[in-house]
């Protein structure tokens, strides 16, 4: 499938919110690919996309032009980052944990993409996104996560882009505490952030907080939680628009109940 993109203002990124809060399995370049496609996919008619793709995909083509132009990269570079993605997106999944019927964590995980192919010479990537994530993407009108690709086409780390996307599904409260564990999942915090605290806060809590401040007109706000010990458990996430800037980078247009903590259930 093809579609006409929609004027740089106008192009969204939009998931559910459990989506928004899975692990991604995806590196920069990747994630960047994956955002165009999913702005593409926003342009089109979600009654059109849910009765001919919800069961087998759906297609889109990403050009390096459109890739520079989006991220603001000199074309060779969008070139060698849009090759680079499209030989690793078929191997990337979306993954999240839920509770089983008897209370047991399962593990879910499915592909983004269930095929991806660079043209080499024509400097463009088709990818057919994958039935399994139709449902986070398509036909949502609750429990979801929108926000322009500019906001976030800003952010040189994947890290950055992340949190941006976790503070974003909780906008409407302004305010949300996830468990440690979860967070490291949801960031995919290497090893070495999981066993040290201050690596953590140092390599990607507190640069990616400053990104989103600096650059996707959000203030956001944080604390460790800790429970009787110097342990930390979860962390404390305080984000609103920054008046200065909410107009211009169009923030605050979805407002979407959630709940203010973290669980194993859909919202």
């Amino acid at each position: 499938m093809t579609a006409v993109l929609p004027p740089e203002d106008e192009r969204h990124v939009s998931m559910s919110n459990r989506l928004a809060r899975s692990a991604h399995g995806l590196n920069l370049a990747e994630k960047r690919l994956v955002a165009l496609g999913l702005a593409r996919t926003d342009s089109v008619p979600a009654s059109r996309l849910l009765q001919a793709n919800a069961n087998m995909g759906w297609k889109m083509r990403v050009t390096a032009m459109e890739y520079a132009e989006a991220f603001d990269v000199d074309p060779t570079t969008a070139y060698e980052q849009l090759q680079s993605a499209a030989e690793r997106l078929f191997e990337r999944y979306v993954r999240y944990e839920v509770k089983g019927r008897r209370g047991k964590v399962e593990e879910k995980k499915f592909r983004w993409v269930s095929g991806c192919h660079y043209a080499p010479g024509e400097g463009y990537v088709e990818m057919n996104f994958s039935p399994e994530i139709a449902p986070h993407l398509l036909g949502l009108s609750k429990h979801f996560t929108s926000y322009k690709l500019r906001q976030a086409a800003v952010f040189d780390t994947v890290y950055a882009w992340r949190l941006f996307e976790l503070v974003k599904s909780w906008q409407s409260v302004g305010h949300f505490v996830i468990p440690i564990e979860e967070f490291w999942d949801a960031m995919e915090a290497p090893p070495s952030c999981q066993k040290d605290f201050k690596a953590l806060r140092v390599r990607v809590i507190e640069p990616s907080v400053a990104a989103i401040k600096a650059k996707a007109g959000m203030l956001v706000d944080w604390r460790p939680m800790r429970a009787g010990s110097r342990r930390v458990t979860a962390l404390e996430f305080i984000c609103t628009p920054d008046p200065q800037r909410s107009l211009d980078m169009g923030f605050g247009e979805e407002l979407i109940e959630a709940p203010a903590v973290f669980s194993d259930k859909e919202d």
